[in-house]
């Protein structure tokens, strides 16, 4: 049976998930494309599949018509399949952590926990007044790499205090005094980057035990955070 119909109870339930708090409540969220099912399927998370065709990915399958489709899909030119997934349970924190305060473009946040990915940052801590983790279009940024990554989000001040507690050194980015950040020689780190227009907050900024600057040229002020972030962890990592 092929639905048809927008007014579907599939259908609603799926554009349901979109909402953050009902999202929260059935501890579930959204992909869409072929390539992230196939990694939430690698990862174990995949529940359901929503498609146009039929598919085998071994979970439930609800075919849909090309208008229902265009109907629940966000992205510009709608998907052939999109997932229902079951959150990703949190793991045990790293020794090198970065933690995202109050950062909000998604895409930001994305190449972020991709970079981490990378560079053999374990923990991408996300504070609670940064972007959802299950934003989709903070998903389609990792290309999957946040089904593989551990990314958490809690209080920042509640974390930062948990982290020095257990004696790592919490560093932060600042462009007046900081140090490069290939001098850092520390098993256990916490790194601290801040929102795209205000940077890290100043109650933050004074729990930090060191800070951390890129050095530029004078004709750039600041960095895109993802950007600053990137170098930080490359330079961090290549010790």
């Amino acid at each position: 049976m092929i639905i048809e119909s927008k007014d579907n109870k599939k259908i609603k339930y799926i554009n349901k998930l979109r909402n953050n708090k009902y999202m929260d409540e059935e501890k579930k969220f959204i992909i869409e494309g072929y390539h992230l099912i196939e990694e939430a399927l690698k990862a174990g998370i995949l529940i359901e599949t929503i498609s146009v065709s039929d598919t085998d990915y071994n979970v439930p399958n609800t075919l849909v018509s090309e208008s229902v489709m265009k109907h629940i899909s966000t992205l510009p030119s709608s998907s052939q399949i999109i997932g229902i997934c079951k959150f990703i349970q949190d793991k045990k924190i790293g020794n090198r952590v970065i933690i995202l305060d109050n950062v909000q473009d998604p895409g930001n946040v994305g190449t972020i926990i991709r970079s981490a990915k990378a560079f053999n940052f374990d923990t991408v801590v996300l504070s609670n007044d940064t972007v959802n983790k299950y934003n989709e279009k903070l998903i389609r940024s990792t290309q999957g790499m946040l089904f593989n990554t551990n990314v958490i989000t809690k209080n920042i001040h509640d974390i930062i205090n948990e982290l020095k507690d257990n004696n790592y050194l919490i560093c932060t980015t600042d462009v007046n005094n900081g140090k490069h950040p290939s001098t850092i020689d520390n098993n256990k780190l916490a790194v601290i980057v801040g929102n795209e227009g205000t940077g890290v907050s100043d109650d933050i900024n004074d729990l930090a035990d060191m800070h951390i600057y890129i050095p530029t040229n004078n004709n750039v002020e600041s960095l895109n955070v993802a950007v600053a972030a990137s170098i930080i962890m490359y330079e961090i990592n290549k010790e």
